[in-house]
């Protein structure tokens, strides 16, 4: 099965052998022991909320302070995902989370691209021997919740704006971090700005704070929602999301491990899908979480009945709400059969 990502952070999708590459690279020790690393790497059983879940983060940040470091890493998680089937990826980072070297935003951006370039490269020879699919990648630039980055978040605004594209780029921005500590609402004017500017932008709203959170992102003009698990606290949000068909970037392992959903039986996305709601599949940090594109559509078969019209509406979904060109979005359609 071919597979479409829109919501895949960069440092969330370091494996144990991508972690080692860059060590190499760059000279950085790591614990010899394979199952150490990973313990590193991945979230913990007891992980109790978003907030521990993204503790997680802080060892595959340290590999990519530099602008070799990144541009690797995005080549090397590139063709991870072309080797599992992904088609096309929207793979997103805050760049204001790479300077602790040197590197400016737009260094960092630039390192981003030339990541995804040199995948492209690898990617182009191994498909003239017939032994790759094609994968198309944007990037999505994070600001970030949080105290004191505000001129941060502005610089990212500000580069995203200068680097946006259609598509073979920067495509669109977020908010990402800690919903519960750093509510949506403290975002306002940063979105506001954004959409004077006509960056597309998805928020982070409904995982780590409830349905009021959806509410505001809405209010301030985004074009997907990453995650909404919680939207159903309140059905004027659900009747929002399906009047204006704003996708929602849904990732059933990470809501199970951050406990953005308690229990998993009463997971309401067959229920969004069911409803009209446009919901998509996603990884979120295939790396840390031990998943994938197919694991996800496997436990959403197995635990939740989801069939082949289910899988053949959500490929079509994400396809729809893709930030990128019609013209893409028909080499999609066509890769994935939809036509």
């Amino acid at each position: 099965m071919k597979h479409v990502d829109l919501h895949l952070h960069l440092d969330g999708a370091v494996t144990v052998a991508i972690a080692r590459k860059l060590a190499k690279l760059q000279g950085i020790t790591l614990p010899e022991n394979d199952q150490e690393l990973e313990r590193l790497l991945t979230v913990p059983e007891d992980c109790e909320s978003l907030t521990d879940f993204l503790k997680c983060f802080a060892l595959p940040l340290s590999l990519m302070q530099t602008r070799e470091g990144l541009s690797e890493a995005v080549r090397l998680v590139v063709n991870d995902l072309q080797s599992q089937g992904v088609i096309y990826a929207e793979i997103r980072f805050a760049p204001q989370l790479h300077l602790e070297q040197g590197m400016t935003q737009e260094e960092a951006i630039r390192a981003a691209l030339e990541g995804i370039k040199k995948a492209g490269e690898c990617i182009d020879h191994a498909a003239e021997g017939n032994m790759a699919a094609q994968i198309k990648v944007n990037l999505i630039l994070c600001a970030m919740r949080g105290d004191g980055n505000e001129s941060a978040n502005e610089e990212t605004l500000r580069l995203a704006k200068k680097w946006l594209v259609a598509d073979g780029g920067v495509v669109a921005m977020d908010l990402a971090g800690a919903e519960a500590l750093f509510p949506t609402g403290k975002y306002r004017e940063l979105f506001a700005k954004a959409k004077e500017l006509k960056i597309p932008f998805t928020i982070h709203a409904g995982e780590a704070d409830g349905a009021e959170s959806v509410k505001l992102a809405l209010e301030f003009g985004a074009n997907r929602i990453g995650h909404g698990v919680r939207s159903q606290e309140d059905p004027q949000v659900l009747q929002l999301l399906k009047e204006n068909q704003i996708p929602l970037e849904m990732c059933p392992t990470s809501n199970r491990q951050t406990h953005a959903v308690e229990d998993m039986s009463r997971y309401p996305f067959m229920d969004y899908l069911q409803h009209g709601l446009k919901v998509t599949l996603n990884t979120d940090d295939p790396g840390i979480e031990g998943t994938t594109m197919e694991a996800e559509y496997r436990y959403m078969e197995q635990r939740f009945g989801l069939d082949e019209d289910g899988k053949r509406t959500l490929l079509q979904n994400a396809v729809d709400a893709a930030f990128t060109t019609e013209e893409v979005k028909n080499w999609m359609r066509m890769e994935l059969g939809l036509r």
